[in-house]
């Protein structure tokens, strides 16, 4: 199967430029892997934060909270380590729906 680029007024929208991916190297790509991680890691960090500021908790009042160390705590926010799993799971239902998880948790 073969995809088509999409047309529109004659021009090709939405697709990539063949030559300019050709002309990618490993190196190129191996940075911007690099990069992107990086960027997604400082993503995880904001998220990990916003959640604990908005329900108004410290580092070690979240850590005990949720039964995690202030070190893991620590480590998110800075954007060293990222939440996954049933933390990061957690995270998510702690900034849907606080005071429900915030309850199942004591």
């Amino acid at each position: 199967m073969k995809i088509e680029p999409a047309k529109m007024a004659g021009q090709t929208i939405g697709r990539i430029n063949p030559a300019q991916v050709d002309a990618t190297t490993e190196a190129q790509m191996t940075v911007q892997m690099a990069q992107d991680e990086a960027l997604a890691m400082q993503d995880a960090a904001k998220f990990a934060r916003r959640v604990r500021r908005r329900l108004g908790f410290s580092q070690a009042e979240f850590a005990s909270r949720i039964d995690v160390s202030l070190e893991t705590i620590r480590n998110w926010e800075q954007g060293k380590r990222s939440p996954t799993g049933a933390a990061k799971a957690l995270l998510k239902v702690l900034d849907k729906a606080p005071e429900a998880a915030l309850a199942a948790l004591h």
